[in-house]
């Protein structure tokens, strides 16, 4: 029987490897087919004019999904019956459901994500359960990259932008800045206003036709805080609140206006 074993050992072990080399070039075509299909798909959703978020998380699932039946029509190809793997999947369906469970609810965070819309690839948003926040730059089928002022790339699940409160900066075509400028009660009130008024109106990009306004928000411990509020659009936001900021200094400086330090009155009571 050994003997037998033996003779038949170089026929198997070709049998063998031919199947493993038709398997790998399989595998190889497979990919192929897969990327080609994620290519069209991409091209038609963009063609259809659908959002980029919405296509990003498409071609993440198509992605996951064509390489598990891949992997699958591998299997059978080994001779491994397609019945016992579907019903290896279902015993043990329960198990992976648990061991998968926050994938599974980033899943349908994305799904939310898509269908709710609260946000979309190019709005800045902050995350207030862990108060992180960037431009949205991409939405997969479990996580959302966000990347930062300083380029840094932030990845977030799904499942927590979908339960969490999320402000969305972009909504709005417009977005508000507020600053808050101390000014020494010895200042006159009315001579700073309006020399912060003339920055806002001398501003190129701040909206004139919204809200302008400077105006007393606190007569604080050392000092009289003036807010000076405006509108820009949200692509000319950041650089215009440096801007207003830096230029605020400058008015208040020109007009004789002081900018206080903290500072405490201490009276000394004098011996009788």
């Amino acid at each position: 029987m050994l003997l037998d074993f033996l003779e038949t050992l170089p026929e198997k072990a070709l049998h063998l490897g031919i199947r493993v080399v038709l398997a790998v070039v399989f595998f190889l075509i497979g990919v192929q087919v897969v990327k080609l299909l994620r290519k069209i798909l991409r091209k038609s959703m963009q063609r259809a004019g659908a959002e980029v978020g919405a296509v990003q998380f498409v071609d993440s699932f198509l992605k996951t999904s064509l390489y598990v039946v891949l992997i699958f029509l591998l299997a059978t190809s080994f001779g491994v019956d397609a019945a016992s793997i579907v019903a290896l999947l279902g015993s043990a369906g329960v198990a992976i459901g648990l061991a998968i469970q926050g994938s599974l609810s980033n899943l349908a965070g994305g799904v939310l994500i898509l269908v709710l819309k609260p946000f979309k690839v190019g709005d800045y948003i902050h995350e207030n359960t862990d108060h992180q926040e960037g431009t949205v730059a991409e939405i997969q089928i479990f996580y959302t990259k966000l990347v930062t002022g300083d380029n840094k790339v932030i990845v977030l699940p799904n499942g927590t932008l979908a339960n969490n409160s999320i402000i969305n900066m972009s909504a709005a075509k417009t977005r508000r800045m507020d600053i808050v400028i101390g000014i020494s009660y010895d200042s006159d009130i009315k001579k700073a206003k309006e020399a912060l008024m003339e920055v806002l109106e001398n501003d190129p990009f701040v909206l004139k036709d919204q809200e302008m306004r400077v105006y007393v928000s606190e007569l604080a411990a050392s000092a009289i805080n003036l807010g000076v509020r405006c509108f820009f659009t949200n692509e000319h936001f950041w650089e215009g609140k440096w801007r207003i900021t830096e230029n605020c200094k400058y008015a208040l400086d020109r007009a004789g206006i002081e900018i206080p330090y903290p500072q405490l009155d201490v009276h000394m009571k004098g011996e009788n």
